[in-house]
């Protein structure tokens, strides 16, 4: 064997070593304290997720009611703090007198007694509508929220005026610019030191919006999270981080996360000192999967310090809490 080629050699396996001994998380031990969740829209009513598509609606299918919470609401919100929940993801819309309306749907006659386009509303048109009037697990025989929504919608403000220590992920829910940029100028009023709490996240045009107005809040949207993940993937195996990935939240389906550089431990390390969040949801991406069930959290990896995306704060935040 000739020596330049046996050198080629040697060059490769101490290349590949480096690669493997930089990224593995066998021998590391985690520095990050975790992990946190992210209770989405709060605590809610849940539904099977086969079959569903953008404009299903969702509130006609939901399973049996095992606890009393509507999402999107202020006791919502609050049960889900108290459950364990570290952040607490939340929908909004404009409404036309200004105000940002924390509700999910585009419209509102899914789930309401109303009509019309949620952001065609006032809040005070918003807020006389029942928000749980079409909520069945029955196919319509029974509707067991009817008569107890009423006035129970929150605004962004009431919100964040009622949870000034929570930590909020906000969702923008259209891909209209101006929208990003009302969030922005409607955040500047805080301090920025709740400013911190918060993250952003939503359609790509707002969220950009939104980042060139506020900057130092953390947004995500599909382009956003596009960008960081190939650029991580291109040079992440030096244990460098991209600034594409920096100051963001990369939300990833756990089916693929095992293919980023570091995974687990050293890439949620990685993430935590360039101020990143790296959250973790159940299937393929498409919709919002969670870890709803004590059998989901075992597909985890042990010690696992990033978040945890879920549905059901209720079922996980104690299990979560009492092994921490």
């Amino acid at each position: 064997m000739k020596p330049r080629f046996v050198s080629l050699l040697v060059v490769i396996f101490v290349f590949l070593l480096f690669v493997y001994l930089n990224n593995t998380s066998r021998f590391f031990v985690p520095q990050t304290e975790g992990p946190f969740l992210v209770a989405h829209r709060g605590l809610g009513q849940t539904f099977p997720m086969d079959g569903i598509a953008w404009d299903t609606n969702t509130a006609s299918r939901v399973y049996p009611p095992e606890h009393p919470y509507l999402e999107n609401t202020l006791p919502s919100m609050k049960a889900a703090f108290a459950a364990g929940a570290d952040i607490v993801e939340l929908d909004i819309h404009p409404t036309v007198d200004g105000h940002f309306a924390v509700f999910h749907d585009w419209i509102v006659d899914y789930r309401t007694d109303g009509e019309g386009l949620t952001r065609e509303h006032t809040l005070a048109e918003l807020k006389r509508l029942d928000i749980g009037f079409g909520y069945t697990a029955d196919g319509g025989e029974t509707y067991p929220f009817r008569g107890k929504g009423t006035g129970l919608l929150p605004s962004l403000d009431e919100v964040l005026t009622r949870f000034p220590e929570g930590q909020f992920l906000i969702h923008i829910k259209s891909n209209e610019e101006s929208d990003g940029v009302q969030l922005a100028e409607y955040l500047k009023t805080f301090p920025e030191q709740h400013r911190n709490q918060l993250a952003v996240y939503g359609g790509n045009r707002p969220v950009a919006a939104f980042s060139a107005h506020l900057p130092n809040v953390r947004t995500m949207s599909r382009a956003s999270l596009q960008r960081s993940l190939l650029a991580y993937m291109a040079v992440g195996w030096t244990g460098f981080v991209p600034a594409s990935a920096r100051n963001t939240q990369l939300h990833v389906p756990l089916r693929y996360a095992r293919f980023l550089w570091g995974w687990p431990h050293r890439l949620v390390d990685r993430m935590s000192q360039a101020n990143t969040r790296v959250i973790v949801v159940l299937g393929d991406g498409t919709w919002s999967e969670g870890f709803d069930t004590p059998s989901d959290l075992t597909a985890l990896p042990e010690s696992f310090a990033g978040g945890i995306w879920t549905n059901r704060i209720d079922r996980i935040g104690p299990i979560v809490s009492s092994a921490k």
